[in-house]
């Protein structure tokens, strides 16, 4: 049995607006005024904590208030600021069709994860759907595969492969052992996906089943 599993942000939506307008609510609550938008991008595709930490050198405790923040007007409104990107529907339904399993493998907490795709009337496509937690025990994207693993056990991770748009993807995926295909219509930067050891690279999702017929 074949998986592809997908990230969220960046691969099969565009959640910049959420996102960025949730950050700048965060900062805002500690004294940060930020009205460079472009700067918050990078919040896009790692974990919020270690965003806040990098990009603004937030103490724990900072970081931690920025996040509560941050899904105190995310979990209202930034959830729905996004949309889906185009043929993304369409791909996924296409490779159900061809007989591959479909996962979600998201930084996103889970619970929102599974909201956004039920808002798009997609979530019944998807065999399995793995995000963070809230204790954020599960964080990372390793994290993330690593449980994805445990609730497909039956499946070999030679029958697995990531697709995502960020070095945080490629980099998950090698680092457990799977293949990682990137798109890049989202928030990543092309030569640090490819230095990062991308498997291939896809500028449609309309590429993607041939490329996987040809890696899996």
């Amino acid at each position: 049995m074949r998986a592809v599993l997908f990230d969220l942000d960046g691969t099969l939506i565009d959640s910049s607006m959420g996102i960025t307008k949730s950050v700048q609510y965060a900062l805002k609550h500690l004294g940060i005024e930020e009205t460079d938008v472009t700067k918050l991008y990078s919040f896009i595709g790692p974990p919020l904590f270690d965003s806040f930490q990098k990009q603004y050198q937030f103490s724990e405790e900072q970081a931690e208030l920025a996040v509560k923040k941050y899904r105190e007007r995310y979990n209202e409104t930034g959830i729905y600021e996004c949309s889906l990107y185009p043929r993304a529907a369409h791909c996924i339904r296409t490779l159900k069709g061809q007989g591959y399993l479909i996962g979600l493998a998201s930084s996103k907490p889970e619970v929102f994860c599974k909201k956004i795709l039920g808002h798009f009337g997609i979530l019944d496509l998807f065999d399995e759907v793995v995000g963070a937690t809230f204790d954020g025990k599960r964080s990372t994207k390793e994290q993330v595969l690593q449980e994805v693993f445990g609730r497909w056990k039956r499946i070999e991770k030679e029958s697995m492969c990531l697709v995502g748009d960020t070095v945080f993807d490629v980099k998950g995926a090698k680092e457990v052992g799977i293949p990682c295909v990137v798109v890049t219509y989202g928030f990543g930067d092309l030569e640090e996906m490819k230095e990062a050891g991308a498997d291939a690279i896809c500028h449609s999702m309309d590429e993607l089943p041939d490329v996987l017929g040809q890696m899996l």
